[in-house]
């Protein structure tokens, strides 16, 4: 057993014992304890309203556990950029380091859409990253563990464009 293998056991089991405890967040794990959400299905109108006062809010990108979409029960610690709120609920779209223009045409006939957005605070090795377009989750505001940025205004306006342009808005 490898020592991230290990270290990600323990804490799993750890948090069964306790009833408190999160996965590794680098680890796919179960939603137990955890609100999950919907995907958000309606009309979303992006509004640019970074506050660093800990709190995941619009123009923010925050670091936070998403569940997949093919199984609500798992789900990866990811970065999100905040967009709006639902009431109570956060609004985002799902930032990657992975490369999609390389399978576009894969990418499509699954329904999927990037944007490139360069690189920026959001990670600490400054890789370029891409934004998911066609799907907007919805999120349960404990389920973000911190705040990684504050995307450049600018940039925030072309990403909901580009979202608008996608979804037909």
């Amino acid at each position: 057993m490898t020592r991230a293998t290990w270290w990600t056991a323990l804490h799993r089991l750890l948090g069964r014992l306790t009833g408190r405890g999160a996965p590794h967040p680098t680890a796919a794990a179960p939603s137990v304890g955890r609100v999950v959400l919907p995907d958000h299905g309606g009309v979303v109108r992006p509004v640019y309203a970074p506050r660093p006062d800990g709190d995941a809010d619009p123009g923010e990108i925050v670091w936070g556990w998403v569940p997949y979409e093919e199984d609500a029960s798992q789900g990866k610690d990811r970065p999100v950029l905040v967009i709006a709120r639902n009431g109570r609920a956060v609004l985002g779209l799902m930032l990657t380091s992975k490369d999609h223009t390389r399978n576009t045409a894969s990418e499509a006939r699954r329904g999927r859409v990037w944007m490139d957005i360069g690189s920026g605070p959001w990670d600490a090795k400054r890789r370029p990253s891409e934004i998911r377009l066609d799907r907007v989750v919805q999120l349960h505001p404990t389920a973000f563990r911190r705040e990684g940025a504050v995307m450049d205004r600018a940039l925030f306006d072309q990403v909901a464009v580009a979202l608008r342009r996608c979804k037909g808005w």
